[in-house]
């Protein structure tokens, strides 16, 4: 039975999400198999893998055959450095402990690009919504300022008008006393 590693496609529409497996060549894409191996969720960033690096080794060794994206996905992983690592053993050149220890500092190395590029990630989103604010004080400011002038025009009508009060009220209250000294000197008379 000819078997293949590859993807089973499963989440809604537009946000798949897949599992990888060993299954049959024979059988449908979403459909019967032998073994699930791990997961592979492409809508992060970076995407995340969850694979059973060891599983999939024992698969390659019985001679399954990957699909290119699976492939990739196990390179990714270090399922086929694992695997060539385990061929030297059988011929000789390496011990198992060589084995692993190579696939150790492997595994850190490759821990630390993930992980110098998630924090290259989470920068330039801290920039990126640094640049936002920055962009966000500078319309704010220009709304405060395009505001301002009607604000100053409408307390300069303010000033005109109370100014204009007071002349009148000024010049209604002499009047008012000379009316009132015109009407105390006929009382007088």
């Amino acid at each position: 039975m000819p078997v293949k590693i590859r993807l089973q496609r499963h989440g809604k529409k537009g946000k798949p999400f897949y599992w990888v497996v060993a299954a049959d060549s024979r059988a449908k894409r979403d459909g019967k198999f032998l073994e699930k191996l791990g997961t592979y969720n492409p809508n992060t960033n970076p995407a995340t893998i969850d694979l059973d690096v060891d599983g999939s080794v024992k698969w390659l060794q019985n001679g399954a055959q990957p699909t290119d994206t699976a492939r990739a996905i196990l390179s990714y992983k270090g399922v086929l450095l694992k695997h060539h690592l385990l061929g030297g053993v059988r011929k000789g050149a390496l011990t198992e402990e060589q084995v692993e220890e190579k696939f150790k500092a492997w595994l850190e190395e490759k821990e630390g690009a993930i992980q110098a590029k998630k924090d290259g990630l989470s920068k330039a989103e801290a920039e990126a919504k640094a640049k936002a604010l920055e962009a966000e004080k500078e319309v704010n400011e220009k709304r405060a300022a395009a505001a301002l002038p009607e604000e100053e025009v409408a307390e300069e009508v303010a000033e005109e008008t109370a100014e204009a009060a007071t002349e009148e009220v000024a010049a209604e209250a002499p009047a008012e006393e000379a009316s009132a000294a015109e009407e105390a000197a006929k009382e007088e008379e």
